[in-house]
């Protein structure tokens, strides 16, 4: 396959990832309170939206700019068979005009019958049947240029039209786009004039947050204060993690990356600076949270009416909350990517569904984004 048509194929499904990216924000959507009402969710899941669309229209242009390479060298490759095409012909056409093929065609026998000597008859009939063969090699070279030709034509036909479907899907997306970066600032500036609440409501959010965060913190200071020496098998499961850094699975199925680990200024409030010790994931209602690792679950702890559940994995440690449910309990063994419960859905916060991740070495903070697979 040309490497042309390997890139084409490989944007076309980075194309069908972003838009099922696109269709999974807009279920989202869906899922917030049906009204005209401005919230700093609906703001969060409108910006991935705007991101993921961004993406996908650089792809398509990436898509475009790789065809019309591909129809540059179908172009240079057609032009290259016809003129070799037309030097066969020519060729063809020279030796029946300085050979007897006339004689030939016109009386092979009499052609056979006028030779002056039994040595030049044999050598006649020698003649006429190399030039037989020749002249059906020549013909069938002449068929097979012009086969590939054809099929040149085809496909060059073919990559016309996938431009063309290419253009016309990246001016739908950028329609929407604009039509998104519209609707955008129209809710920032709303969000703004609530400014005053929303930043009381980010205050006490903030406050349940560092409390999570410290009871989290102890319970994982406890359990590595209480680990004796790591076992042969703990060795080996913190190994595999280390070994997998940046490629570890995501502990949703399906989302995107609402807040980041770090300090990062509020989307919102252009004073307010925020700092996670975790990745946020927002995802649709109902979403299970999944282990990322295989380990062992060393606690299911109940914290403001919703679970937290820590995984230990070797001198790693994993922890996951809000969840709503849980399917493990204290001392289970987990596998990669198994449900370890159900994320709960925030109804005062426009029916959120958003998973709190992190992870821990030994008692050391990690920023999640460097381990998972991007």
């Amino acid at each position: 396959m040309p490497i042309g048509a390997q890139n084409v194929k490989e944007l076309q499904k980075q194309q069908r990832e972003l838009q099922q990216q696109l269709e999974e924000t807009a279920k989202m959507l869906k899922q917030t309170k049906q009204n005209e009402t401005a919230t700093e969710n609906k703001l969060t899941l409108l910006n991935n939206d705007i991101k993921t669309r961004k993406k996908l229209i650089n792809n398509i242009q990436g898509e475009i700019n790789a065809l019309n390479g591909e129809m540059g060298t179908l172009r240079q490759k057609r032009s290259a068979l016809q003129k070799e095409l037309e030097g066969a012909k020519a060729d063809y056409a020279r030796l029946v005009r300085e050979t007897h093929y006339a004689d030939m065609q016109q009386s092979p026998l009499l052609f056979l019958l006028s030779a002056e000597s039994f040595q030049q008859l044999i050598r006649r009939v020698q003649y006429m049947q190399q030039f037989a063969a020749y002249r059906k090699e020549q013909v069938k070279k002449i068929e097979s240029l012009q086969t590939n030709i054809d099929i040149q034509n085809n496909l060059l036909a073919d990559r016309k039209q996938d431009r063309s479907t290419a253009l016309q899907s990246q001016k739908r997306e950028q329609e929407k786009l604009t039509r998104d970066e519209r609707k955008q600032k129209d809710m920032l500036n709303s969000l703004k004039k609530q400014e005053k609440d929303l930043l009381a409501k980010q205050k006490e959010q903030q406050k349940k947050v560092e409390a999570l965060n410290k009871q989290i913190e102890e319970m994982i200071a406890k359990q590595v204060r209480t680990t004796t020496t790591l076992t042969k098998e703990q060795q080996l499961i913190a190994g595999g993690f280390e070994a997998n850094q940046g490629r570890l699975p995501w502990p949703v199925e399906k989302g995107f990356i609402s807040g980041y680990f770090g300090k990062h200024q509020h989307p919102v409030h252009e004073h307010v600076t925020v700092n996670n010790k975790g990745i946020y994931l927002q995802t649709v209602s109902g979403s299970n949270a999944r282990s990322i690792y295989e380990g062992e679950v060393t606690s299911c702890a109940q914290i403001n009416g919703t679970y937290a559940v820590i995984v230990q994995h070797g001198n790693y440690r994993t922890v996951y909350s809000p969840l709503k449910k849980i399917y493990v309990k204290q001392g289970d063994k987990v596998t990669a990517k198994q449900a370890i419960g159900e994320i709960a859905t925030n109804t005062s916060e426009d029916n959120k569904t958003e998973l709190y991740f992190q992870i821990y070495k030994d008692r050391t903070i990690l920023n999640p984004g460097l381990w998972l697979a991007q």
